[in-house]
């Protein structure tokens, strides 16, 4: 099927600009790697502290912030999650006492996310293993220089994919 290019008007139809032989190898090795890292990354932290990778970045995103609290909305964008699967994440997060809403005090129609303080103490007690096992499975892999390499290329396609699209 025809697919426009982003540069071309509406009635020009572009040919894909497939991949070369290496650019095949290097996307598939990134895109594999990834995938594995990180479910190895959740299999560790499951393992050893019942927390899913996924509930341990909704704990870090909200022990980030200014009174460890978060607008429901802007944690679903943060986390790169629908506002539904958010919402249910957080759900099972207040069962555990981790976290609980409450309305904005600011417009009254908005939901807050807030880390409790048993919310952070297990934050807290997850992070070593979470940080143990990104080094082992990550930086121990790497070379000083693959780690500089890999941080440029990250911020490369941070400044791309995280500007306003038009």
């Amino acid at each position: 099927m025809p697919v426009s290019s982003p540069s071309a008007g509406p009635s020009q139809v572009a040919e894909p600009r497939w991949l070369d032989a290496d650019e095949q190898k290097a996307w598939r090795a990134w895109l594999y790697s990834s995938l594995l890292l990180q479910d190895r990354l959740d299999r560790d932290l499951t393992h050893v502290t019942g927390i899913s990778h996924a509930y341990y970045e909704i704990l870090v995103a909200l022990s980030e912030t200014p009174g460890r609290m978060m607008r429901m909305s802007e944690l679903a964008d943060r986390c790169l999650s629908s506002r539904s699967r958010l919402s249910h994440a957080v759900s099972r997060l207040e069962e555990r006492g981790w976290v609980r809403r409450q309305v904005c005090a600011e417009d009254g129609r908005g939901q807050l996310a807030v880390l409790t303080d048993e919310g952070f103490a297990a934050l807290e007690a997850a992070a070593p293993v979470h940080v143990e096992s990104v080094r082992t499975h990550l930086f121990d892999q790497l070379t000083p220089q693959q780690v500089e390499n890999m941080r440029d290329i990250g911020e490369t396609l941070l400044r791309h994919l995280d500007a306003p699209t038009p």
